[in-house]
């Protein structure tokens, strides 16, 4: 991943020119790369080196039911308009499998060097004939046990249809020779749910499912000889087409996530090889060409890693630590209105618990004098317990309002489910608009207190999901501002009856306002540079590729204003070209925990950090689709301690930050920063309280500092 600095220098030209950008689909291969560094990263604990590994694949398959199915489909509809950066969509199809092949060899690569460590480690795959001679019975007793009845063989031949193929799925592809050595060809289709490996000795000897049915296919064939193999995986374009003007939204929802099931091949991928004439007649079944072939040498379906990861021993892995819960609800013996009406809070999770959010809308569901409330959900866990808790609420007779979110993707047949739960008990249940995505995280809570109406407000940077809230890095804010109430009231009646509030108090939100606001922002460090004040900005989020806003960010690098962004995943601004964007620094940060809050500070005339810089926090990332075509909130911190544990507690460690740091070059490669005394801002946060929270244990804090 280390590569060499290519110095590049352009001249003025270069602000009208498609040259300023990067592009966005190679970028997040980059990303991908970078993640897939992690696991060749050996400060990383080796099972943690084959969880990224894993990510890496599920990333990449992700990438290639979303992003090159629609290159592909953009091709096949005969779009022909440039992306940012200049190319055609053709030429974007090309680079983009290109590199998508190279990143698959590396995949490659890696687990097998990955392998090896795990056998000197006594994490053994099993794969040779001695090895399987050894362990004959276990192998067989697994195969009649676990296997055996979930799978159905299928001829290949005039008198058998080609099977319909789910996206995502392993089948195992079989040349046979009956006793008169004729040639026939089957297929077996892996379950959805079939184990890869399965573990069948100790201390930790695995085998993957392929190789049990191969040693065991007399079983499944008795009147034939297996004469090859090999493994197949398709992906399908993952896009759905609903009728937006439709009488019943959730039904034409579903049949268009049915039809999505059948999708067109977008990439097919063989481990092994096959005979030429199957592939042919493989290839016209499934209507792929050569382009859309990936070939791998070792292992098909790399993100199946994860299961040896579940199944090992815990010594393997990062240690273990317990989110901290915020003393100061404990203070308050865990009302959460108590402490958030005493002070607004900040909680940084997975180092602090979601279980606070979880405790705010179970509280809110159990308390006489809960009024309403109303939630947005854009994704959120099985079994979710804001959801139960929601249903309590409206089961109690309270007002409950869900703002549900039917296009979040790969999510969307759950969000039917427990919308329809949500239903059942009563809930108001708002999908918003067709044409915009709801992606803000807002509880808003009314409570009557003696005679008069309080609300009390949660404003969020990630879902409400307690499963990711454990290893996304995102902050949940708590207040009962009414200024700040009265907004997320006006967002909610925007959704949900579409009235476009005239004013709004103190936030921002998309479609309408935040991108004019971020605008106004940055035009100001331009004009403070300008009238010799200090100047600056740091902004963190997971992506940045609206043109706009790039181009503004140039303006205001070229006006002397200095920049630092932490951008996690895609980035289409280049960095560090003299007389251009010399004054901005683009890092990204990838390690144990993915980054996914986003945070935007402004110098507002005063040295950074200060209590008098403008901090926000924001559900949206610098993308075109955030700004324009979803709902978003932009949440400016005005209460000093939250403001502090931001800007001088969370930024700044992000931006001392340099053993998980990589730093954007010019040229769009990424170097990982080498320095000996090294600085992790997620060891800090698991090992440091935050500000905030703090409550009765600051006094302890201080003595031990």
């Amino acid at each position: 991943m280390k590569k060499k600095n290519t110095k590049i220098v352009y001249d003025e030209r270069i602000k009208n020119t498609p040259l300023r950008f990067i592009n966005r689909e190679l970028s997040w291969l980059n990303f991908n790369e970078r993640v897939l560094s992690e696991s060749e990263n050996k400060e990383n604990p080796l099972m943690e080196r084959l969880r990224f590994l894993s990510i890496s694949g599920n990333n990449l398959d992700e990438f290639h039911m979303v992003r090159v199915a629609g290159l592909y489909r953009q091709i096949k509809e005969k779009v022909f308009t440039r992306t940012d950066d200049g190319r055609t969509t053709k030429q974007q199809f090309n680079d983009v499998t290109k590199s998508l092949k190279l990143l698959i060899k590396k995949q490659q690569a890696v687990w097998n060097k990955l392998k090896k460590e795990l056998g000197l480690k006594k994490t053994k795959i099993l794969e040779t004939k001695l090895e399987f001679k050894n362990e004959k019975k276990k192998i067989e007793e697994v195969f009649r046990k676990n296997i055996y009845a979930s799978l159905t063989p299928l001829a290949i031949d005039p008198a058998h249809p080609f099977p319909f193929l789910p996206s995502q799925s392993i089948t195992m592809v079989c040349a046979l020779k009956n006793k008169m050595n004729k040639l026939s060809y089957s297929l077996v289709i892996f379950p959805p749910k079939l184990e890869r490996f399965f573990k069948i000795s100790k201390p930790n000897n695995f085998v993957k499912a392929e190789d049990i049915i191969k040693s065991n296919i007399k079983i499944i064939f008795p009147d034939f000889k297996l004469i090859n193999f090999s493994l197949i995986k398709i992906i399908r374009d993952s896009d759905i087409e609903f009728e937006e003007e439709a009488e019943d939204l959730i039904l034409s929802f579903e049949t268009a996530l049915k039809k999505r099931r059948r999708g067109v091949v977008i990439g097919l991928y063989i481990q092994g090889r096959v005979e030429k004439k199957l592939l042919a007649f493989i290839k016209k079944s499934l209507k792929v060409d050569e382009k859309r072939i990936f070939r791998v040498n070792s292992l098909l379906d790399i993100n199946s890693l994860n299961e040896i990861v579940e199944k090992s021993d815990e010594q393997l892995k990062f240690k273990k630590f317990k989110s901290r819960f915020p003393q100061r609800i404990k203070d308050f013996n865990g009302d959460c209105f108590s402490a958030i009406k005493k002070k607004d809070l900040i909680v940084h999770h997975p180092f602090e618990s979601f279980d606070v959010v979880v405790n705010f809308i179970e509280q809110s569901a159990s308390d006489e004098n809960v009024i309403s409330i109303k939630q947005t959900l854009y994704r959120t866990s099985d079994n979710s317990p804001i959801v139960k808790a929601l249903i309590k609420a409206s089961n109690k007779g309270k007002s409950v309002t869900a703002v549900v979110e039917l296009k979040a993707r790969f999510d969307e047949e759950k969000n039917i489910k427990w919308a329809k739960d949500l239903e059942k008990a009563g809930v108001n249940i708002v999908y918003g608009f067709v044409n915009l995505k709801t992606h803000a995280k807002i509880s808003l809570v009314t409570r009557k207190e003696q005679n008069e109406i309080i609300s009390y407000v949660h404003f969020g940077t990630g879902n409400y999901h307690p499963i990711t809230a454990k290893v996304y890095t995102d902050l949940s804010f708590f207040s009962c501002n009414s200024k700040l109430a009265d907004d997320a009231l006006k967002v909610f009646n925007f959704i949900t009856g579409y009235t476009t509030p005239k004013k709004m108090n103190l936030i921002s939100y998309s479609p309408n306002l935040l991108r004019n606001d971020l605008n106004k922002y940055i035009q100001q460090e331009i004009e403070n540079k300008q009238k010799g004040l200090p100047s600056g900005i740091w902004i963190k989020i997971n992506s940045l590729i609206d043109k706009e806003i790039i181009d503004k960010l140039y303006f205001a690098s070229q006006s002397g204003v200095k920049i630092i962004l932490i951008v996690r995943g895609i980035c289409g601004l280049r960095p560090g070209i003299k007389n251009f964007s010399d004054n901005i620094e683009v890092k990204s940060i990838i390690g144990r925990f993915l980054e996914h809050s986003r945070v935007f500070c402004f110098s507002n005339g005063f040295d950074m950090p200060s209590p008098k810089n403008r901090v926000f926090i924001s559900s949206a990332d610098l993308m075109t689709r955030n700004l324009d075509r979803r709902i978003e909130t932009f949440i400016p911190i005005t209460n000093s301690t939250v403001h502090e544990q931001i800007l001088n507690q969370i930024m700044i460690s992000y931006l001392k930050d340099n053993q998980n740091s990589w730093i954007l070059q010019p040229n769009g490669d990424y170097l990982k920063e080498n320095i000996d005394k090294s600085f992790s801002a997620h060891k800090f946060f698991i090992k440091n309280p935050s500000l905030s929270g703090r409550g009765s244990s600051l006094k302890k804090y201080e003595k031990k500092k």
